[in-house]
């Protein structure tokens, strides 16, 4: 099913960002983009914030990035840049990140969320997902943790959660050289939502030893999430196993959400 493209201003109101939106095949295509039924769809957010690419569709797949398959199984599916994402905009655009290495991709992510569910009223905006790989998981944990209220399920597969001790020179040409880089792990005390953390056993990108961190921290602070490790797997996850791990995960959590303590010391 062709997806919809969307264009949207970013969350300074200036800036235009552009993706792609997936619907379910099952769901009326009109102007409006009308569905058939009144039930309103949750929606979730595939990420990843470059800064040196934006990873955003640009030509026909079958499935790309799992996008539509998710999308199935009803859910509203979306692809956007934000801002500090690409190369292949203007010079403000690409160094927006600069300085600012966790933080800089979130706000235009969820301002891109509740434009669009302004523009189509099928969207369930009390039922937010997100989800990326490598810096996309890095953005999702942030994301998390920044707007704990608004983003209710996340997963997060390879993430760099502290760039102070990923890739030297990736630190030095995206934030600056010799500062220091606020990192995910700041901020697990933030979470309230189901999050799933996933890495490769022998990732030659970013050592698990990231995702360990990240959960050594939520769970200095008390957090209840879900750790899954693919065993003799690299950085670049894959496999019938991982991707259906991702659906189930939402499925689960954000389709038909059950509520659950997430603080597992003080059962909040």
């Amino acid at each position: 099913m062709k997806p919809t493209l969307v264009h949207v201003k970013a969350a300074d109101e200036q800036t235009d960002l552009y993706g792609v939106m997936y619907l379910p095949s099952w769901y009326t295509r009109t102007s409006n983009l009308a569905p058939r039924t009144s039930n309103l769809l949750p929606i979730i957010t595939n990420v990843y914030p470059g800064p040196q690419d934006d990873q955003i569709p640009r030509s026909f797949a079958v499935d790309e990035n799992g996008n539509q398959s998710l999308a199935e199984l009803g859910f509203v599916v979306i692809n956007v840049q934000p801002r500090g994402s690409s190369p292949l905009r203007d010079k403000d655009f690409y160094c927006y990140g600069y300085g600012n290495l966790r933080d800089y991709p979130v706000a235009d992510d969820r301002h891109t969320i509740e434009t669009l569910a302004r523009q189509y009223s099928f969207i369930d905006t009390t039922r937010v997902g997100i989800y990326g790989h490598s810096g996309g998981g890095f953005e999702t944990v942030t994301a998390m943790l920044t707007y704990p209220d608004f983003y209710k399920v996340g997963v997060a597969a390879s993430g760099n959660y502290d760039n102070n001790t990923y890739i030297q020179w990736w630190a030095e040409t995206y934030h600056g050289y010799g500062r220091e880089i606020p990192t995910a792990m700041e901020l697990a005390g933030n979470l309230k939502g189901c999050l799933l953390l996933m890495t490769g056993e022998v990732d030659e990108n970013v050592p698990v030893a990231s995702t360990v961190r990240m959960a050594d921290a939520l769970q200095r602070a008390g957090k209840r999430f879900d750790m899954m490790l693919f065993p003799e797997q690299g950085h670049g996850l894959y496999g019938g196993f991982y991707q259906n791990a991702i659906r189930y995960y939402f499925m689960e959590h954000l389709k038909e959400p059950k509520p659950f303590d997430v603080n597992i010391l003080k059962h909040q």
